[in-house]
């Protein structure tokens, strides 16, 4: 027996492994992106969150990463925040373990791409999983619902450009 979806021929059981396929891609983007294949969902961190902590006088200041793209950084970046590279490519993932190697595993760290729409963002999960498999359990991600322009920059918090 075949299926005929959307004009290509499936077996039985292609057509199922096209359904889990679909249904865990689905799962994804649910969760941002990537699957965390268990490690807990990023914690958080809303924008006026991290402005409070940029101001204050308290506290060490975290270690903020910017794990997107060089275009976006350059355009207008969280101050104080590094350029790490896109943690959806293996390159992005070297340099992001690069630049962590040295530092204490309870070191606050605060990671944000913002080049879209959260649930669609393909950076951030690879980098909060690559992170906290590393050990690292003081991670945070800078939750941007739309994108860094709409929900940062537009709502006058501050920014440094250039690369």
């Amino acid at each position: 027996m075949k299926f005929i979806v959307a004009r290509y021929v499936f077996s039985p059981i292609a057509l199922i492994l096209l359904c889990l396929s679909v249904s865990g891609a689905s799962a994804q983007h649910s969760t941002g992106g990537a699957s965390n294949h268990g490690a807990a969902e990023p914690k958080l961190l809303r924008p006026e969150e991290l402005v409070s902590i940029l101001k204050s006088e308290k506290g060490p200041k975290p270690v903020i990463m910017q794990v997107g793209y060089r275009v976006l950084y350059a355009q207008a970046h969280v101050p104080g925040s590094e350029y790490v590279g896109p943690a959806s490519s293996a390159d992005g993932i070297q340099q992001l373990r690069k630049r962590v190697e040295d530092l204490s595993r309870t070191r606050p760290i605060v990671l944000y791409c913002g080049c879209c729409p959260w649930d669609k963002c393909p950076n951030v999960n690879p980098a909060y999983k690559e992170l906290r498999g590393m050990g690292f359990n003081n991670v945070k991600v800078l939750y941007t619902p739309n994108n860094f322009g709409t929900d940062w920059v537009d709502k006058g918090y501050p920014v440094e450009k250039g690369e």
